[in-house]
């Protein structure tokens, strides 16, 4: 098993971000899960990678040759995948996951949740999609969300198979489910 993480490439105002992100590494890799993410570092993508291979996980970076020097590739990963763009990251991370989370984070996590999440809605894949509502991070999201059900946007079915964890075991759970 392995989980898709898309986080931020840096690690936001408030340290919890990096605690929980740490814990959910630590976790992971305890349970045998895997981890592919975008490959960096820095931010929390870097804290979640370092702590799964401290503890003994597999993780595997995708990383787009043009954000190599950027994004301060990570060059201890289990196994590390180079792409050409963008929408090969997000291909080559789909892949390679059982299932998907989404940590705190900007634009770029967002894309990549709303790419899966839309995915999975027209049945291109039935994996998990998942929010990790770190110090409530995504409450104006699910705001939005129900939003968009409310006005008649989304199905209230689609909005149900977003999964709110507020911890690692939580995650546990959901992808078990599944």
């Amino acid at each position: 098993m392995r989980v898709g993480i898309y986080c931020g490439s840096k690690v936001g105002a408030n340290p919890i971000y990096a605690e929980k992100a740490m814990e959910l590494g630590r976790v992971l890799a305890m349970h045998g899960v895997g981890v592919v993410y975008g490959g960096s570092m820095v931010g929390l993508m870097g804290k979640v990678a370092d702590v799964v291979l401290a503890n003994g996980g597999e993780v595997i970076g995708v990383m787009p040759t043009f954000l190599e020097w950027k994004e301060v590739t990570h060059q201890g990963l289990s196994k590390l995948v180079f792409v050409d763009t963008m929408y090969e990251r997000k291909a080559k991370m789909i892949e390679l996951a059982d299932a998907f989370i989404a940590l705190p984070g900007g634009a770029g996590t967002m894309d990549e949740f709303f790419d899966v999440l839309t995915l999975s809605q027209v049945g291109q894949h039935t994996k998990a999609v998942c929010l990790y509502n770190i110090n409530h991070y995504y409450d104006f999201l699910q705001a939005h969300l129900q939003h968009t059900v409310d006005e008649g946007f989304m199905l209230k079915s689609q909005q149900g198979q977003i999964g709110v964890v507020s911890s690692p075991e939580e995650l546990l759970l959901f992808i078990n489910e599944l």
